[in-house]
């Protein structure tokens, strides 16, 4: 398998990322912050069709790397950790929202879906404005 600190060495221990995550949101959340995660997952035959199209369209090549390649081998492993770095830090504060991204319009889609139940839930409202304001002529 492959651990989560892998996909970003510079982590640390899984702990301590998974750690990290938390205190970073529980801060947000704290400040009023709502913390709205997405995971855009695409499936392994969707990504082969984009590296083709890529390698296949010289204006393109430059969003290619043969590194991709060798990540792509381990594809399963990734998507195993892809899967418990989303357990570990999914909360009730800051759920993950994973969103299939095969087809860009149904991405496009279910994220303003999720936004719109988000603000709707919000109810963000303009501040109340101060007295006095009718008296004030601008000349």
């Amino acid at each position: 398998g492959l651990e989560i600190t892998a996909l970003v060495p510079m982590l640390g221990t899984e702990a301590t990322f998974v750690a990290r995550v938390d205190e970073r949101e529980a801060v947000d959340s704290a400040g009023g912050t709502t913390v709205v995660k997405f995971f855009l997952h695409i499936s392994k035959d969707e990504q082969a069709e984009r590296f083709q199209a890529r390698l296949d369209d010289p204006t393109k090549r430059w969003k290619f790397s043969a590194g991709d390649l060798d990540v792509r081998e381990r594809w399963d492993d990734y998507q195993e950790a892809y899967t418990e770095a989303l357990m570990e830090t999914s909360t009730d504060r800051a759920p993950w929202y994973v969103i299939p991204a095969d087809r860009k319009w149904y991405r496009n889609w279910a994220i303003l879906t999720v936004l719109n139940e988000t603000m709707a839930r919000l109810d963000p409202q303009f501040p109340p404005e101060e007295s006095g304001l009718d008296d004030i002529v601008i000349t």
